[in-house]
């Protein structure tokens, strides 16, 4: 239990309060003014731990930490991500539906090794080269929309997802665009909505 502030005979009334004087009034601008106001002193060389007994960050961690935080290198990370996701998924999707692009001399005769590993390449590299190219548009697209915004609101998805739709879309035409960019735009959305709440 804490211990009271003062003694019960102690109690403060309108009798016992000071009146603020003009130089209290003053002192209290002047400190405002120079902490939270126009002529508050920007401090240099200002040290926030990241963690309990952390020193501060060397040359070479801060040049590590930019080159992991520029746009380039998350847009390469998510590219390369998206290569790997799309060949995984195109090698399930070989074997899931193995006989749609497969030529044979007969229809019943069974296709041979050489041509299954050639469909699973060519779906692979398929798939990969298409989520590996999302993948690197969507996270430079919105990596450059949130640094110049300098926020980062659940709308930089939304755009981001609108101009990668729109520009995947326009190889088939404005009207395939437009829904390419709605579409993406609202996938994009719902994906940020559930992952931030």
């Amino acid at each position: 239990m804490a211990a009271p502030m003062g003694k019960p005979s102690e109690i403060l009334t309108k009798d016992t309060l000071s009146t603020p004087q003009r130089n209290d009034l003053e002192n209290f601008n002047f400190i405002l003014n120079h902490v939270i106001g126009e002529q508050q002193q920007k401090k240099k060389n200002v040290f926030l731990p990241t963690a309990y007994g952390a020193g501060a960050r060397t040359k070479q961690e801060q040049m590590i930490s930019r080159v992991f935080e520029s746009c380039a290198f998350k847009a390469t990370a998510s590219g390369v991500v998206g290569l790997a996701l799309g060949g995984a998924i195109g090698l399930f999707t070989v074997g899931m539906d193995p006989m749609s692009t497969y030529t044979t001399a007969t229809p019943d005769q069974t296709p041979s090794t050489r041509a299954v590993l050639k469909e699973m390449k060519v779906r692979c590299a398929s798939y990969g080269k298409n989520f590996g190219t999302i993948g690197f548009m969507f996270a430079g697209t919105e990596c450059v929309l949130e640094s110049y915004r300098g926020k980062s609101p659940l709308s930089n998805g939304t755009i981001a997802g609108g101009i990668v739709g729109g520009l995947l879309g326009l190889r088939a035409g404005l009207k395939a665009a437009a829904f390419g960019a709605a579409g993406f735009a609202i996938f994009s959305t719902a994906i940020d909505y559930y992952f931030r709440h």
